[in-house]
C-alpha cells in the first residue's frame, strides 16, 4: 500500500520524529499559514455581513458575493498551475499575500469614508479569489521542494489540522470581532494575517532549484490536455469528480444561504454568528481525527461512498432549526455536513494519489480542482436564486438533499465492490 493509502490507516504520530518541529523553514510557513487561514475565516463570517448589515444586502446579492469569492477558480485554476510551473513559487506567495492585503484592507477603509457599495464587494471578493489560487496552487506546489519526501504527510497533516482549527476559531473570532468592531472593521483581522504571512514567508531561507523551461513540443494546452484526458478516461476518477462537483454545487447553495438563514430567519445577532456557523469546523475536526480508524474498520476505497450516502444523511436536519432552543439544529447539522465531507475528501484525495502515475499528479490535481471548485460560484448563485424564489429554509432543504444524493454517483461505480485502495496505479 501507498504511503497515502497507509495514512488513512495510521492514526499515530510517528512521523513527529521527522524532526519538522526543528525545520525552521517549514515552521516559518506554517505558521504564516495558521494565521492567514485564520484570518480568511474571519473574512468567510464578516464579508456577507458587511453585506447584510452595512449595505442592507438582498439574499440574491449576497448569493452573488459569495459566488465571487470562489469563481476565479473555475476561471483560472488550469492555466494558474501551468504558469505556477514555469515561476518561482515562493515570490508568487508573497506577492499574492500583499495584494490580498491591499484588496481587503480596501472594504473597511471604504467603510470609514461611507462610500463603501455592492459593487467595491463584488470586485474585492473577484480579486481576492484570484490572488487565492495563485497562492494555492503555489504552496502546494513549494512544499515538496521545501522538505523531505518522507515528511510530506506529516507536514500535510499539520498544515489540514490547523486549517480546521482556524475554520473553528475564525467564525467565532470573527462574531466577536463583528460585535465589538462592527461588520467591516473586522476584517481588518484578515488584513493583519497577510501582513504576518508575507513576512513568514520573507524568512524563508530555502530557494527553489531550476526551474523547467517551457519547450515547443509540449504547449501549455497541450499538457493541460493531458491531464483532464486522465481525469475523465479514469472509470474511478471520472466518477469521484462528478460526485464532488454535483456536492460542491449544493455546498455553494448552502455556504451563500448559511449567514442569511441564521441571521434572518433564525433572528440570531451578528456576534453570535461566527459561533454557530462553527459547527462545520468543528465536524471537520473529529472527521479528519477519526478518517484513519473509520477507513481501517469500513475500507479506504468503501469509505469514499459510505461517508457520503451514510454519515451525511442526517445533515438535513440543520434546515429544521428554528428561533430559541432549536437554532441548536443549525450547528449539529452543519457539524455533520463539515465531519462527512471531511472524511469524504481525505479518502477520494488518497485515492486520486495512489491510481496516478507521479508525471500526471499535479496535472490530475489541477484538472480535479478545476472542475470541482467550479461548481461552487454557480451553486452560490443558485442558492441566492432559490432562496428568493421557495424561501431559505426550502433551498437549505433542497441543497442538503443535494450534497447526500452526490454520493449516488460514486456508489454506482466500480468503487462499490472495493474494499481498499490499491497499492499501485491502475489506468
Amino acid at each position: 500500500m501507498t504511503e497515502v493509502a497507509k495514512d488513512l490507516h495510521d492514526t499515530g504520530d510517528e512521523t513527529d520524529s521527522s524532526g519538522l518541529w526543528r525545520h525552521r523553514d517549514f515552521m516559518l510557513l506554517w505558521s504564516g499559514q495558521t494565521l492567514s487561514e485564520t484570518g480568511s475565516a474571519v473574512t468567510r463570517v464578516a464579508l456577507p455581513l458587511v453585506a447584510l448589515v452595512v449595505l442592507d444586502a438582498s439574499t440574491f446579492e449576497v448569493g452573488l458575493l459569495t459566488a465571487a469569492t470562489t469563481l476565479a477558480f473555475a476561471v483560472i485554476a488550469l492555466p494558474a498551475g501551468a504558469i505556477v510551473d514555469r515561476r518561482p513559487k515562493r515570490s508568487i506567495m508573497i506577492v499574492c499575500d500583499l495584494l490580498r492585503l491591499l484588496i481587503i484592507g480596501s472594504i473597511p477603509l471604504a467603510a470609514a469614508f461611507d462610500v463603501l457599495t455592492m459593487g467595491q464587494l463584488y470586485v474585492a471578493a473577484v480579486a481576492a479569489g484570484v490572488c487565492t489560487v495563485f497562492f494555492d496552487v503555489s504552496y502546494q506546489s513549494y512544499l515538496p521542494s521545501l522538505i523531505r519526501a518522507e515528511d510530506l504527510m506529516a507536514a500535510n497533516g499539520k498544515l489540514g489540522t490547523t486549517q480546521s482549527l482556524a475554520q473553528l476559531g475564525g467564525p467565532s473570532l470573527g462574531g466577536g470581532l463583528v460585535g465589538l468592531l462592527g461588520a467591516a472593521s473586522a476584517l481588518v483581522a484578515d488584513v493583519i494575517s497577510y501582513a504576518v504571512s508575507s513576512l513568514a514567508i520573507v524568512g524563508i531561507r530555502h530557494r527553489e532549484g531550476p526551474l523547467p523551461a517551457p519547450t515547443a513540443e509540449e504547449p501549455l494546452r497541450h499538457r493541460i490536455m493531458e491531464g483532464l484526458r486522465f481525469v475523465f478516461g479514469h472509470p474511478i476518477l471520472r466518477r469521484i469528480v462528478i460526485c464532488t462537483s454535483v456536492s460542491n454545487l449544493f455546498a455553494g447553495v448552502t455556504s451563500a444561504l448559511a449567514t442569511v438563514f441564521v441571521v434572518r430567519v433564525l433572528h440570531v445577532s451578528p456576534a453570535m454568528t461566527g459561533l454557530i456557523l462553527a459547527g462545520s469546523a468543528i465536524g471537520g475536526i473529529a472527521g479528519g481525527l477519526f478518517a484513519g480508524r473509520l477507513a481501517t474498520s469500513i475500507g479506504s476505497a468503501r469509505i469514499i461512498w459510505v461517508s457520503m450516502l451514510v454519515f451525511s444523511a442526517p445533515q438535513v436536519i440543520a434546515a429544521a432549526a428554528w428561533e430559541g432552543w432549536g437554532v441548536l439544529l443549525f450547528p449539529l447539522g452543519w457539524g455533520i455536513t463539515g465531519f462527512a465531507f471531511m472524511v469524504y475528501n481525505i479518502a477520494q484525495l488518497s485515492y486520486r494519489q495512489s491510481v496516478t502515475p507521479p508525471d500526471l499528479m499535479g496535472r490530475m490535481n489541477a484538472a480535479v480542482r478545476w472542475v470541482v471548485w467550479g461548481t461552487l460560484p454557480l451553486g452560490s448563485v443558485l442558492g441566492g436564486a432559490l432562496g428568493t424564489l421557495i424561501g431559505v429554509r426550502n433551498a437549505l432543504l433542497v441543497a442538503f438533499i443535494g450534497t447526500w444524493a452526490a454520493g449516488w454517483f460514486v456508489f454506482f461505480s466500480p468503487l462499490r465492490h472495493m474494499r481498499d485502495i490499491p497499492q499501485s496505479p491502475v489506468r
